[in-house]
């Protein structure tokens, strides 16, 4: 039996994996500080609401991949010390992000943490590390729908210039 024939748990993680993986949880610990600071400029509750999923989303991923990190000997990220909760009357207006702006962000963040997934699990080579990932797109794939959902339904979406194509009759 070859190295990457038996339990994939305990088969290495070549560069590549252990880079993709490091930097997702960086970039997953910076996205969940940031939220957590959107949160508290967040003035509609139905956007409140979709920020505590993510928020909550990204903590159980966070997990899972600290867990392999450590299971890996594979030093862990910095992470951001949670921001103090503020009150939104408190903070004044020409410094509050904007509910539209929230939400663009976690549209954009959102699509470029798909796209890193898509990445992830293209260059696996263990199948459990893929499986994760593949779970970790689903659900940010789920998540994207809600946010694109509330989007439209708010008026915060601003589309890209639409293609009508007219069909002239002879």
């Amino acid at each position: 039996m070859g190295i990457l024939s038996g339990n994939p748990k305990e088969e290495p993680l070549h560069y590549g994996e252990v880079f993709g993986i490091w930097s997702s949880q960086l970039a997953g610990n910076n996205m969940i500080s940031g939220y957590k600071i959107m949160l508290n400029h967040a003035g509609d509750d139905d956007l409140k609401k979709i920020l505590i999923e993510v928020i909550e989303t990204g903590e159980q991923q966070k997990k899972q991949i600290e867990e392999l990190l450590k299971e890996n000997g594979i030093g862990l990220p910095p992470v951001m010390p949670d921001p103090p909760e503020a009150c939104l009357e408190d903070i004044p207006i020409g410094a509050r992000v904007p509910d539209p702006a929230i939400a663009a962000t976690l549209a954009t963040d959102t699509a470029a943490g798909l796209v890193a997934c898509s990445q992830i699990i293209g260059m696996c080579i263990r199948e459990d590390v893929a499986m994760m990932y593949g779970q970790f797109h689903a659900q940010k794939a789920a998540l994207g729908a809600k946010i694109l959902r509330l989007n439209k339904e708010k008026g915060w979406l601003i589309p890209p210039p639409l293609h009508l194509n007219k069909h002239h009759d002879c």
